[in-house]
């Protein structure tokens, strides 16, 4: 990949540099030294992938992600010396669009370094989102049996860049007395997920909390899933948190919660899938519309990065695809303004 990096310390781009020219399959792009050096540049050469630091002179790492998913998008990896002394602008840097946060590596003593495994690693995984799809392995065709009785509605809502914020627009206008439950799958990283839950509880008028192991989706309440494992419905209707399939490049996946649904959810269901790198939740979209639910995709103009909803539309997954300010309205039509379900309505 072709790669961007902004820093301001002078070792700390040697450094970075040096890491990318090891590696012997990354091209260093340009350099920037502040961030709106680096929105210059990138609206002048756009790279694969931006190497973000956080804090800088003249303008920062957030402000800089933010001016950059508006005018020229592309994938962005916050690298900061200490992401838990960063916290509060890390996770306002993944709210304007960054993909995540890692801490900057470290050269160590004798030519050894700390945290360089860890950072190509996390690059190879975006390449996966920015780059052709990987190809899955075929799973073998599951003839879905429809379990007696109903389960009230269930809302799924898929996001990767610019998602929390986009989630956030989805459902504020959702009233207080909605009727279904809600399951919010965003491509965030654990450590921001209990603050991104407190972050969305406190602009929407539904509770938000990260959704916990075991637990049943609720009507009227938000759950966002909460780890870098996948968060699946079981055949009981609990939630569950899993490892597999290991072999996507998308934790936690909105596809694999979309197909679970498919397989275990017993009343009507909604999906949605909205701004975000890649392709993740398109397939899962598809075998809800498939299955006779209400499936919506965000439009081009209002994403902040058109892949995941595009590839949805793509392949016809999205019965509509709506500007972001409409969806929540959709929402509220396809669920109905009816007085919350009692606790035993969503019961087997």
């Amino acid at each position: 990949m072709r790669i961007g990096i902004v820093n301001d310390m002078p070792m700390a781009l040697q450094f970075l540099r040096r890491i990318l020219a090891d590696a012997g399959i990354h091209e260093v792009a340009w350099e920037a030294r502040d961030g709106a050096e680096a929105v210059r540049r990138c609206a002048a050469d756009k790279p694969d992938l931006i190497l973000m630091d956080l804090v800088m002179p003249v303008m920062d790492g957030v402000e800089a992600t933010r001016r950059i998913m508006q005018e020229s998008p592309c994938a962005v990896l916050v690298v900061t010396a200490s992401v838990s002394g960063n916290q509060s602008l890390a996770f306002n840097a993944i709210t304007a669009g960054a993909l995540d946060v890692i801490r900057t590596p470290n050269a160590g003593v004798n030519g050894s370094s700390d945290g360089v495994g860890s950072m190509l690693r996390k690059i190879k995984a975006i390449e996966t989102l920015v780059g052709p799809a990987a190809k899955r392995p075929a799973r073998p065709t599951r003839r879905l049996v429809e379990p007696a009785g109903s389960n009230g509605i269930i809302i799924g809502i898929g996001a990767s860049t610019g998602g929390p914020a986009a989630v956030v627009d989805v459902l504020t206008p959702l009233p207080e007395d909605l009727s279904a439950a809600i399951v919010v799958v965003l491509h965030v990283d654990v450590q921001f997920a209990s603050g991104m839950a407190e972050w969305m509880n406190a602009l929407v008028p539904l509770p938000v909390r990260i959704a916990e192991e075991g637990e049943r989706p609720a009507p009227g309440t938000v759950l966002l899933a909460a780890t870098n494992d996948h968060l699946v419905m079981t055949r009981d209707l609990n939630l569950h948190y899993t490892e597999e399939p290991r072999d996507y490049h998308y934790r936690p996946s909105a596809d694999t919660f979309f197909e679970s649904l498919v397989r275990h959810w017993r009343g009507e269901a909604v999906g949605v899938l909205l701004t975000g790198m890649g392709k993740d939740g398109a397939k899962g979209l598809k075998e809800m519309h498939q299955k006779g639910w209400h499936t919506i995709a965000q439009d081009e103009e209002s994403s902040v990065v058109y892949g995941m909803p595009k590839a949805a539309a793509e392949i016809g997954a999205a019965l509509e695809v709506l500007p972001l300010g409409r969806i929540g309205a959709a929402l509220v039509r396809q669920a109905g303004r009816r007085t919350v379900p009692k606790e035993d309505e969503f019961d087997s």
